[in-house]
C-alpha cells in the first residue's frame, strides 16, 4: 500500500467505525425500550422473572415464577410491547415512503385516506355489535378499499399532475368517509356503541393479544419487502418524474408499488391499535436528521425509532393512574413539532 492509499483509508475507516458505532446505539436503545417498556407498569415485576417467563415459554420448561407473574407478562405485557414495536415501525415506515413520494415534509401516511377508511371499517364493525376479529379485519380491509378508491379517482384524471391528484383525491375521499363516521356515531348506541368507538377512534393497544401480533405480522413482512428491494429507487422517485424516467425508473409502476406497501403496512397497523396520528410525520424526520435523507438508511433507522416512541408512549399511557389513549399523547408531541417542522421549512426549505 503506498502513502495515497494509506492517508485514503484512514478516513474511510473512520466513518465506518462511526457508522457501526451508531448502529449498535441504535440497537441498545432499542432493546433498552423493549426491556423498560416490560418491567414498567401497576403490577412490579423483576427483569429476572420477565426473562425466566420468556424463556420458560420458548424451551417449554417450566418458569418457577408465579402464574400471576408468568400470566402478566405472556399475556398482556410481551403482546402490548411487540404490538407498539411493530405499530409504531409501520407507521413510521410508511411515513418516509409517502414524505419522498410526494416530495413533501408534511405528509403522512393517511394522507391517501387509509386512516379514514380503517376507521369507517372499525366503527362499522363496532355499530354492528361484531366480535373483535371482525372489526380488526373490517379495519384493514377499509384502509385498503380507501386508498384503492383513491387510485382509481387518480387513475381516471389523466393528464395532470398524478402527483397532486392524488393528494386531492385523498383529501375528498377522506372527507366522505369522515362524514360516513360521523353518522354511524349519531345512530349508534349512546350507552355501549358509542364510548366504544370514540375510545378506538382515539388510539389504545390495551386489549390486544398475541394473536392480534401473529395476524398482522404477515401483512407487515409483505408491505416492508418492496420497500427493501426498491430502496435504491425510492431515492430517484424524490426527483420529479421527468428526471426519474430519465435515470430508467417507471416512475407509475414504482409509485403504485411503493404506496400499495405502505397502505398495506399502516392498514395493518391501525387495525389493532387504533388510529394513532403523527408518528408518520414526526419520525421520519428524525430519522432523516441522524442518518440523512438516502433511503437504505432510512427505512431501517424509521422502523426501529418509530417502534421505540409508540412502545414509550404506550408505556407512559399505561403507567398513569388512568390509561390515557395513545392518540393523545403522541398528538401532544406531534403538534408542537408540526409547527416548528412549518416554520422550519417556510424559512429554508426541505432538503
Amino acid at each position: 500500500m503506498n502513502e495515497n492509499q494509506a492517508a485514503g483509508a484512514g478516513p474511510a475507516d473512520a466513518t465506518q467505525g462511526r457508522r457501526w458505532v451508531g448502529w449498535v446505539a441504535v440497537w441498545i436503545l432499542f432493546a433498552a425500550v423493549a426491556a423498560i417498556a416490560l418491567v414498567t407498569g401497576k403490577y412490579a415485576i423483576s427483569p429476572q422473572d420477565i426473562a425466566r417467563v420468556i424463556l420458560a415459554r420458548l424451551t417449554g420448561t417450566a418458569s418457577g415464577v408465579p402464574a400471576t407473574v408468568e400470566t402478566v407478562v405472556w399475556n398482556v405485557r410481551l403482546p402490548r410491547v411487540l404490538c407498539g414495536l411493530v405499530a409504531g415501525a409501520a407507521l413510521s415506515a410508511a411515513g418516509a415512503v409517502y414524505q419522498g413520494l410526494f416530495r413533501n415534509p408534511l405528509v403522512s401516511p393517511d394522507i391517501l385516506g387509509v386512516s379514514a377508511g380503517a376507521s369507517l371499517g372499525a366503527v362499522l364493525g363496532i355499530f354492528l355489535s361484531l366480535p373483535v376479529i371482525a372489526i380488526q379485519g373490517l379495519s384493514f380491509a377499509g384502509g385498503l378499499a380507501a386508498v384503492a378508491l383513491v387510485y382509481a379517482i387518480g387513475a381516471l384524471a389523466r393528464g395532470r399532475d398524478p402527483t397532486l391528484v392524488l393528494v386531492l383525491a385523498g383529501i375528498a375521499v377522506g372527507a366522505l368517509l369522515g362524514s360516513c363516521i360521523s353518522l354511524l356515531k349519531v345512530l349508534a348506541d349512546p350507552y355501549n356503541q358509542l364510548p366504544a368507538i370514540t375510545f378506538w377512534l382515539l388510539g389504545s393497544l390495551a386489549s390486544v393479544s398475541r394473536g392480534d401480533f401473529l395476524s398482522v405480522l404477515p401483512a407487515m413482512v409483505l408491505g416492508l419487502v418492496p420497500m427493501v428491494l426498491l430502496r435504491w429507487r425510492m431515492n430517484l422517485m424524490t426527483l420529479e418524474d421527468e428526471e426519474a424516467r430519465a435515470l430508467g425508473v417507471e416512475t407509475a409502476r414504482t409509485r403504485l408499488v411503493l404506496i400499495a406497501a405502505s397502505t398495506l403496512m399502516t392498514s395493518a397497523a391501525v387495525s389493532i391499535s387504533g388510529i394513532i396520528g403523527w408518528i408518520g410525520l414526526l419520525i421520519p424526520h428524525i430519522a432523516r436528521a441522524l442518518v440523512g435523507p438516502d433511503f437504505s438508511k432510512l427505512l431501517p433507522a424509521s422502523l426501529i425509532l418509530g417502534g421505540c416512541y409508540l412502545t414509550l408512549m404506550d408505556t407512559l399511557a399505561r403507567s398513569a393512574s388512568v390509561e390515557i389513549p395513545l392518540g393523545i399523547l403522541t398528538a401532544a408531541v406531534g403538534a408542537p413539532f408540526f409547527l416548528w417542522l412549518l416554520l422550519m421549512t417556510s424559512r429554508r426549505g426541505w432538503n
